[in-house]
Parts: structure tokens; C-alpha cells; sequence
């Protein structure tokens, strides 16, 4: 039976950090499957940057070489925080605002251009509000109490 850090039985999973495995879960599976020829249509046109990859995962999602790298080297980072409710969180809550971020970056570039190094086009644009919201609020809404060590101080408990 597993054990606990004071010795007693562990209880069970926080949701956050199940939450934080699956998100990262995702983001690798999502590395590996551009590098697949088949799922990523075009994939004799995959580049290593930029704008001029043809490939696109699922016929739907612009990739190239570093924005597989990128999604494996963020589900990898996403996995070592996962191990802990404060790592997980910050995984989710962080890289939800930064999803959120690439989003707005995605809509003001002009995707023809040399600032759309990843590469972006609308449905990756559509899938990074949806994912970063997602984070976002697993992020800040799961498991509130776990991992703080007491519960919330109330002004009637101070002398």
C-alpha cells in the first residue's frame, strides 16, 4: 500500500493534478501525432518553422517541426509539475494564460506573415482559446483546498 509523507495510508488522487496528467497527456499526444504521416496530412511539406508548412494535423491544424516540439516539450513539462497539487496547478492555471495568450497573438498576426513562426492559422487559433480557457479553469477551480495544509482563516479566528 502506498504511504503518505507522514507515514499513514495515501488517499486518493487530487483532481487537479488527474487534471494536470490529462492536459499533459494531450499536449504529448498531440507532439507525436504531427509527426505521423497520414494524421498530418501534407506531411512531405512539414517545415521546420514558419508559415510556409503545408502540414496540417488532422487536415485541420497548421504544424511544423517546432510547434510538434513545442506541444511534446510542454506535455513533458506538464507531467514532472503534475507530481505535485502546487506544480499542477501552476500547469494548468499558467499554461491556460499563456494559451490564452497565443490565442490573442494568433489573432492579431497576419498569418502570412514571418511573425507566425509556429505556425497559426484559425483552427489552431480556435483550439488554443478553448484549450487555454480549459486550463485555465481546472487550473483555479480544482481542488481548492488540497494542498494548503489548513482551511481558510477567518477574521473571528484571529484574537
Amino acid at each position: 500500500m502506498a504511504r503518505n509523507a507522514r507515514g499513514g495510508p495515501k488517499g486518493p488522487t487530487p483532481r487537479v493534478q488527474l487534471a494536470a496528467v490529462a492536459a499533459a497527456g494531450v499536449f504529448l499526444l498531440l507532439g507525436v501525432l504531427g509527426f505521423i504521416p497520414g494524421i498530418t496530412t501534407g506531411y512531405d511539406q512539414l517545415t521546420f518553422a514558419g508559415h510556409h508548412s503545408e502540414a496540417k494535423l488532422l487536415g485541420l491544424f497548421q504544424v511544423s517541426i517546432l510547434h510538434n516540439a513545442l506541444h511534446l516539450g510542454f506535455g513533458l513539462v506538464g507531467l514532472v509539475m503534475a507530481r505535485r497539487v502546487a506544480g499542477a496547478r501552476v500547469f494548468l492555471a499558467g499554461g491556460g494564460a499563456l494559451y490564452l495568450g497565443l490565442w490573442l497573438y494568433g489573432l492579431a498576426i497576419d498569418q502570412e506573415s514571418g511573425a507566425n513562426l509556429i505556425p497559426l492559422n484559425d483552427a489552431a487559433n480556435w483550439l488554443h482559446l478553448a484549450l487555454g480557457f480549459g486550463m485555465l479553469v481546472f487550473g483555479l477551480l480544482l481542488s481548492n483546498r488540497v494542498g494548503t495544509g489548513t482551511g481558510p482563516d477567518t477574521p473571528f479566528d484571529r484574537p
